[in-house]
C-alpha cells in the first residue's frame, strides 16, 4: 500500500479544469457545477484551495443563478436543486456566501417543496429523497431553515424508511447507501436522528464492507470508491463507524489511485475522474487520514468551513 500522493491529485484536478475541449468535458458540461464543487472541494481537504483563482470561479458561478434564484450546471442550462446546493458548497468554501441573496436561493428551494412535504429537484417535478437532503443542506448552510415546513419534510424522509433499517428514494423504494447518505444527512442537520434504528441500518451499512476493503452500495455489487463516503459518512453519523475494518478501506481507497497521473478510480487500474477523486479523498478524511482537513459528514464540507459558517460572529 503506498500514500497519498497529494501533489499529483492537485495537478490532475487543476488539469482537468483547463481541459474544457476534451470529449469529457463536453458531455459532462450540463453538470460542470458539480465537478466544481468536487475538485474544488478536494483541493481544499488537501490544503491547496488557494492554486487556482477564486474570483474566476466566484465570477462563473453567478453566471449560472438563475433569476428564481436557483443555479444550472453551467452558463445557459436550466437550474436544479443539485447545482444550486453545489454552487452555494463551493461559494461556502471560498468563504463568499455574502455574494448571494439568500432569501432569494432560499425562496426558490422552499417553492420545490411538495404537500406532502417532500421536494422536487426542479420546475418539472421529479421527487426524491436526495432533494430533500438537497433543500435541507443549502438552507442549513444559508440559516433559513424556517423557510421549510420542517415537520413535513423530516416526516417524508423518515415514511422512506425500510425494514432493513435503510432508506430509498421514495416511499417503498429500495435500500441504497446513497440514499441513506441523503436521509440520514438531513435528519441528523435537522436533529431527527431519532427516526433512525441506529442498530439495524449499522448493520446493513457495515455489511457493504466486501473483501477487498471496499464499500457497494447494495447487496452482492460490486465495491466503488464513492461509497468510501455514502456508506462512513451515514456510519459516523450514527455512531457506528467502529463496525467497519478502517484499515482495509483506506488500503482500497488508496490502491485506486493514479500515482503517476494523479485522480482516483471507482476500483483499481480503472480511470480516474473528479468524482471518485473527491469521494476517495472525502473518505479518507473521515478515516482521518494523516495530512487531510477533517470534513464535516452531514454537510459535505470541511469542517473548518462549517465551523466559520455557524460559529463566525
Amino acid at each position: 500500500m503506498g500514500e497519498l500522493v497529494v501533489d499529483k491529485h492537485v495537478k490532475y484536478i487543476l488539469s482537468v479544469e483547463k481541459r474544457k475541449d476534451s470529449f469529457e468535458s463536453v458531455v459532462l458540461e450540463h453538470l460542470r457545477m458539480n465537478g466544481a464543487y468536487w475538485g474544488l472541494a478536494t483541493l481544499d481537504l488537501l490544503g491547496k484551495l488557494d492554486a487556482l483563482d477564486s474570483n474566476e470561479v466566484i465570477e462563473w458561478i453567478m453566471k449560472c443563478q438563475h433569476e428564481s434564484g436557483g443555479f444550472a450546471g453551467n452558463i445557459g442550462h436550466d437550474p436544479h436543486m443539485l447545482y444550486t446546493l453545489s454552487a452555494v458548497q463551493v461559494l461556502a468554501l471560498f468563504d463568499k456566501l455574502n455574494v448571494l441573496d439568500a432569501d432569494k436561493v432560499a425562496n426558490y428551494i422552499s417553492g420545490l417543496q411538495n404537500e406532502d412535504g417532500s421536494f422536487s429537484g426542479d420546475e418539472w417535478g421529479e421527487v426524491d429523497s436526495r432533494f430533500s437532503y438537497l433543500a435541507i443542506c443549502c438552507l442549513s448552510i444559508l440559516h433559513r431553515l424556517d423557510k421549510i415546513n420542517m415537520e413535513k419534510a423530516v416526516n417524508y424522509i423518515a415514511s422512506c424508511k425500510n425494514v432493513d433499517g435503510g432508506f430509498g428514494c421514495t416511499p417503498g423504494g429500495e435500500s441504497h447507501a446513497g440514499q441513506i447518505f441523503c436521509c440520514v444527512g438531513a435528519l441528523a442537520i435537522t436533529g431527527s436522528l431519532h427516526h433512525v434504528d441506529k442498530d439495524l441500518l449499522g448493520w446493513w451499512l457495515c455489511e457493504r464492507q466486501v473483501k477487498s476493503g471496499g464499500l457497494n452500495g447494495r447487496p452482492e455489487k460490486l465495491p466503488d470508491v464513492c461509497y468510501s463516503w455514502w456508506v462512513l459518512s451515514s456510519l459516523i453519523m450514527i455512531d457506528r463507524v467502529h463496525w467497519i475494518n478502517k484499515d482495509k478501506l483506506v488500503k482500497f481507497i488508496l490502491n485506486c489511485q493514479d500515482t503517476e497521473n494523479g485522480g482516483i478510480s471507482d476500483r483499481p487500474e480503472d480511470a480516474v475522474d473528479v468524482y471518485h477523486t473527491y469521494f476517495g479523498v472525502a473518505g479518507l478524511s473521515l478515516l482521518e487520514y494523516p495530512g487531510l482537513k477533517a470534513i464535516d459528514p452531514a454537510h459535505a464540507l470541511p469542517v473548518d468551513v462549517v465551523n466559520r459558517i455557524f460559529f463566525q460572529k
